[in-house]
């Protein structure tokens, strides 16, 4: 059931992008064409990131382990927007002017963690596969896959200073970022903090009174 589902679930990830097409090819893209198609790019790459991001949680806390199998899935559309927002920006915005994209680059932080969370998400598209995960072993692979944490803080942060001054929308990507964030960092320190809290108690039972 869950196989005959992927495809479903593949053609809904392209809905945006065929809504794109559509506008542009209806003429409704606006006045400025290449800003409605960069934002919108942009929008969906993080969009997909939150998503997969959200696998995890949303598995653990509803019991449904079926939801593991689209994570991989959302991550690679998540890296496609992410290729189609960059090339949007070095073809249609600077014509492959490397130099221009360089000063952009080195002068405009935004471009700059912008472009950082784009990098960061190339090793993760290139070892998304089974064989990618054999080769790594279990524990490299997620040590690596972890750099979708910092792709996604900085596609937060890479929107934020693009605006400027309307943070509505980044600071609503910014509190699921959070939110997500702080429930893994839950996991991770809560049996941590167990533990020691468990240990202080053992050392206190023991403990001889003087007199």
């Amino acid at each position: 059931m869950i196989r005959r589902f992927k495809p479903v679930v593949f053609l809904a990830c392209l809905i945006p992008l065929a809504l794109l097409g559509w506008k542009a090819y209806s003429g409704a893209l606006g006045a400025n064409p290449i800003e409605v198609i960069t934002h919108a790019t942009g929008d969906w790459t993080l969009r997909f990131l939150l998503i997969t991001l959200a696998i995890t949680p949303i598995r653990k806390l509803t019991g449904r382990l079926w939801l593991i199998r689209y994570r991989r899935m959302f991550g690679l559309f998540a890296f496609f927007y992410g290729t189609l927002h960059f090339l949007t920006y070095i073809w249609l915005d600077k014509f492959f002017d490397l130099h221009e994209m360089l000063h952009d680059v080195a002068k405009r932080k935004f471009i700059t963690v912008g472009f950082t969370g784009f990098v960061l998400m190339i090793p993760l598209a290139l070892t998304s596969t089974t064989g990618w995960i054999r080769r790594l072993g279990g524990r490299r692979w997620q040590a690596l896959h972890r750099l979708i944490y910092f792709s996604a803080i900085a596609g937060v942060i890479h929107y934020w200073w693009l605006v400027k001054a309307d943070v509505h929308l980044p600071l609503e990507y910014g509190v699921i970022l959070a939110v997500l964030l702080g429930y893994r960092i839950g996991i991770w320190a809560g049996p941590k903090l167990a533990a020691n809290k468990a240990k202080s108690l053992r050392e206190r039972r023991v403990e001889v009174p003087e007199g």
